[in-house]
């Protein structure tokens, strides 16, 4: 019986592993299913949940059309709609659910999470309710797993494809890091380690609604020397609300932060650029795919307000989302500031 060939009640602890580890990936989208993919290179053995049992058999059947068009999967990964068998007897758990549904996700795992092993949060986000970064939810809810979190300038079609393609493994723990780091590494697939997790968490965060700037300007035909004036000065409101946070400049200016924040500002790839794209455009919004940026532009543009932080491009994009001005009332309204001394922090 192949892998792929495996029932749920066929998954249990007699699972043929490879020399690595048993990796639950919880999320069947395209950065999950990339991702399990990415770990199965890795010499793992993979089960991934999705709540959609017709995610699972498509992956199954070695696709997942509706998130990786066109991308076949190669054998190897047991999908399942259960996440206690998805999780029995795992050694590292990948979280990749949506940043604003983590804390569902994380409480219906937890009767089944096995103690003591890691946590890699694989999504980038703020919490929308409660100001929260993703690292903090999960030491609430499961305070005896350790946390990571893996980020970088990556897109899932890239990773599953097996593309050359650089991350970074964070984790307070700088042992624990590295040992992900090189876990996860495999051919076309390289991790550095670090152990600034707070300042990986909010490079990967903030990108997301620069990268919405970034579109709109673009999708309004504002020329691409707007565009690179409102990457270069989100990147400098970056570094601010990082530093608050106590967040290491030099992580900023690495994989998951400038890294992150080059790739998702200039290519409709991005989730978050096609939002602002489209929005720029005055197209209909309703049908494009999730973008974290979304609900983390309000959080992060009032996290700046309540700390007295100068981010103004912050703010822009959270006027816009909510309807209060336009893309061209923003750039009208950012251009015409006082003038100042540039300053890059």
């Amino acid at each position: 019986m192949t892998k792929r060939a495996m029932t749920e009640e066929s998954i249990g602890g007699s699972d043929p592993v490879p020399s690595g580890w048993r990796v639950a990936v919880l999320g069947g989208g395209a950065w999950g299913t990339a991702l399990a993919l990415a770990m199965l290179r890795a010499g793992h053995f993979v089960r991934l949940y999705a709540r959609d049992p017709e995610t699972v058999a498509a992956i199954d059947r070695g696709e997942n059309p509706r998130y990786l068009p066109g991308i076949a999967l190669q054998p190897g990964i047991v999908a399942t709609s259960n996440i206690q068998a998805a999780l029995d007897g795992a050694d590292c758990v990948l979280a990749v659910t949506p940043a604003q549904a983590l804390r569902a996700m994380l409480t219906a795992a937890r009767p089944h999470m096995p103690a003591g092993i890691p946590l890699v949060l694989c999504a980038k986000g703020i919490e929308r309710d409660t100001g929260a970064l993703l690292s903090a939810i999960v030491e609430e809810i499961l305070p005896g797993n350790p946390v990571a979190a893996l980020s970088g300038p990556s897109f899932a079609t890239d990773v599953a494809r097996g593309l050359p393609t650089a991350v970074v493994v964070a984790a307070r723990d700088e042992a624990l890091a590295a040992d992900l780091a090189a876990r996860f590494s495999a051919e076309n697939l390289r991790c550095y380690s670090n152990d600034d997790l707070i300042g990986v968490e909010i490079g990967g965060a903030l990108k997301n609604v620069f990268a919405i700037a970034a579109g709109a300007v673009t999708g309004a035909g504002l020329g691409a020397s707007a565009q690179a004036a409102m990457v270069t000065r989100g990147f400098v409101e970056l570094r601010r609300i990082g530093a608050a946070f106590g967040a290491r400049p030099e992580t900023l200016m690495g994989l998951s932060g400038l890294g992150d924040l080059l790739l998702t500002c200039a290519s409709a790839q991005s989730r978050n650029f096609a939002y602002g794209l489209a929005l720029g455009q005055g197209k209909e919004l309703s049908g494009l795919p999730l973008a974290e940026g979304v609900p983390t532009a309000a959080i992060a543009a009032r996290i700046a307000a309540e700390r007295n932080i100068d981010a103004p491009i912050i703010a822009a994009v959270a006027a816009i989302l909510d309807g209060t001005i336009t893309v061209r009332q923003a750039v009208t309204a950012l251009m015409t500031r006082p003038l100042k001394t540039e300053t890059n922090d």
